[in-house]
């Protein structure tokens, strides 16, 4: 029998001397700090980093890289995908009736892959958080986030987007409204459009002309109204479908992605209207309780046309 002592394997994780780590199921590289304590039906992925006071119960599914701040609790039901963030003290829920009231079985949660979520917010039971969306602190999240919106308040409403919306792009409306320009470039092929304006004692008129202000033949119209504040519409592109919106009255936002890079425009006036090539991912929000929003589309309505997943829509541009 070999005198030499085995050598022993190295840890596969860090679990701190101070926490409690009951699962065998955490990747390399993940790190587990003071007083926390991870019961043993939980996964936990690679390179985690586990702060300190934080419990993570038995159902729960948390992917690689994810990072938990202290002080937080992730319940049965919740699921954290790749490159998520949960800010300190951010609280997690999964049973919406009253003690004694429960639920056989928990509503399930999903964070998707690179979304944020900020100190002390609330997350209610049963929502999907898009992917890279950001969640501002303190807010209460009672309903799905779209992919790449940034929400804050109570409850959650959608203030912005990651990829542009209240910076360079919304002051780039503002200057176009300003120089009165004939077309504006936007992301994706996307243009806001200066319509001709008639204007005298007896009022005003704007109006549009087709292979002049009309950049193609309309085949059907529609008209968007009555929207609730806190509501989201749109959330698709067209593979072939171009549109034209026009804010007749009131004002909403419009933000464009590309699946790289983003813009958002305010349509606020009757005279200035926004072209959407095909297969440009649009988002309309902030709609003032008068909005009236018209849309002239090149297509009569088709289904098929519509692509309403965003992951669907990043493959088709070679973007994901």
């Amino acid at each position: 029998m070999s005198s030499v002592p085995a050598l022993k394997a190295p840890a596969r994780f860090f679990v701190h001397p101070k926490a409690l780590a009951e699962s065998v199921s955490i990747g390399p590289g993940t790190r587990i700090w003071a007083f926390a304590h991870v019961l043993a039906g939980a996964r936990i992925g690679a390179g985690c980093n586990v702060c300190d006071h934080t419990f993570i119960e038995n159902d729960v599914v948390i992917g690689d890289r994810v990072t938990v701040k202290c002080g937080v609790q992730i319940w049965d039901g919740v699921t954290l995908e790749d490159d998520v963030f949960v800010g300190p003290n951010a609280t997690f829920t999964n049973d919406p009736f009253p003690p004694g009231r429960g639920a056989e079985k928990f509503a399930r949660t999903t964070v998707r892959r690179g979304a944020s979520i900020g100190a002390n917010a609330t997350i209610l039971p049963g929502v999907v958080i898009g992917a890279h969306a950001m969640i501002g602190a303190g807010a209460v999240v009672t309903r799905d986030v779209p992919p790449r919106a940034i929400v804050a308040g109570n409850p959650a409403r959608v203030t912005g987007y990651v990829d542009g919306g209240t910076g360079a792009a919304a002051r780039r409306a503002a200057d176009f409204g300003a120089k009165r320009s004939t077309r504006t470039e936007l992301v994706g092929g996307a243009a806001l459009v200066e319509l001709n304006r008639v204007s005298d004692d007896r009022g005003q008129l704007s109006f549009a002309e087709l292979h002049q202000s009309l950049p193609f033949a309309v085949e059907r119209c529609f008209i968007v109204y009555g929207v609730p504040s806190r509501e989201i519409r749109g959330e698709h592109a067209h593979k072939t479908l171009e549109e034209l919106l026009v804010c007749v009255h009131g004002s909403c936002s419009v933000r464009l992605y590309d699946g790289e890079r983003g813009d958002e425009v305010v349509l606020n006036r009757p005279d200035l209207a926004l072209h959407i090539p095909p297969m440009l991912w649009t988002t309309q929000y902030k709609y003032s309780s008068d909005a009236v929003l018209v849309v002239l589309a090149s297509d009569l309505y088709r289904d098929d046309d519509y692509i309403r997943d965003l992951d669907e829509y990043l493959q088709m541009r070679g973007t994901k």
